[in-house]
């Protein structure tokens, strides 16, 4: 039988740093990070990054491994986290996977499908679209070249209609068919998964709202100023298209007011959250084993513990 990894997802501001820490207490884990933003250097107050403090608790990794000014690919991360795992495992240790980009563990899982690699001349022609035509319009032109993919995206979600795309362009097939053509690698382990889903959503958005006012308290403004300052930066790279970056990288552009900051970078920030939830339904109705919490339960630390214990228990 293979060694057993654990994984923990749940959407933004669900408690999965503090289930996290409350498991690397009672396990003898190493945690390592599922979250496409922790993976940036000097990122720390917009992504919720751990302190050091939590981070001295169980080894950490996956954490400010690129500079803003890089990117780092679900294919990277699936490179990375299995030889995490196999290292770790090696040590006598359980990985613990955290996060909440939930494509991470759709390709940790079910492996990478036949995608082509980024073509930086094709981007810089969709973006130069998009800067004379605006992103709804690249949406309708996916929608002529392949409706289904368009029919899954927002109008502005710029990211992932510039990647759709690309890959269609450079494929000529549609989006589902280059994803269905999968790496068939092994898994060097048992995926042990916990997701951590909330019974009010009402109150997870109180969450949102709370912590993105936290964030700007904290002083994201100018962790972002000061990024601009130090790197070479832009809005069109992933790491200023994470959630409450890009917001902000608009209002220091004098696009938007604070107060406009502030309302769209919440409701960016719920949207993020809807779309994981999403993902998270789909696991559901694929994956027999995901034991699903409620994550504003009072005792969810202690609960997390006890189901990880029982996944892990001699069947």
């Amino acid at each position: 039988m293979l060694p057993p990894a654990l994984l923990l997802l749940g959407p933004t501001a669900s408690g999965k740093t503090a289930s996290a820490l409350a498991l690397a207490r009672a396990l003898p884990v190493e945690i390592v990070s599922v979250d496409s933003a922790l993976v940036y250097r000097e990122m720390d107050i917009g992504t919720a990054k751990p302190t050091a403090e939590e981070r001295s608790v169980c080894p950490h990794h996956l954490i400010d491994v690129v500079s803003p000014e890089e990117s780092y690919s679900a294919a990277r991360f699936r490179a990375d986290a299995l030889r995490l795992i196999a290292e770790i495992g090696a040590r006598g240790r359980i990985p613990l996977l955290a996060g909440g980009t939930m494509l991470y563990f759709k390709a940790l899982r079910d492996g990478l499908s036949d995608l082509p690699p980024a073509d930086p001349a094709l981007r810089a022609e969709i973006d130069a679209a998009a800067e004379r035509l605006g992103w709804p319009a690249l949406h309708a032109e996916l929608a002529r070249l392949d409706p289904a993919a368009a029919a899954g995206l927002e109008a502005t979600d710029a990211q992932r209609i510039q990647r759709a795309l690309e890959i269609v362009r450079l494929t000529g097939r549609p989006l589902a068919e280059s994803y269905a053509r999968r790496d068939a690698e092994p898994l060097p382990a048992r995926l042990l998964p916990i997701a951590l889903a909330p019974s009010d959503r009402g109150v997870l958005h109180a969450r949102i709202a709370q912590r993105f006012d936290q964030m700007l308290a904290d002083g994201l403004i100018e962790e972002v100023r000061g990024l601009r300052a130090r790197y070479r930066l832009d809005p069109t790279m992933p790491s200023m298209r994470c959630v409450g970056y890009r917001q902000i990288w608009d209002c220091l552009d004098g696009l938007d007011d604070y107060d406009a900051m502030r309302f769209k970078g919440i409701a960016a920030t719920r949207q993020l959250a809807k779309r994981q939830l999403t993902w998270q339904r789909q696991f559901r109705e694929t994956w027999p084993e995901l034991v699903e919490l409620d994550c504003l339960r009072a005792d969810l630390a202690e609960a997390v513990t006890a189901a990880a214990q029982k996944l892990l228990a001699p069947s």
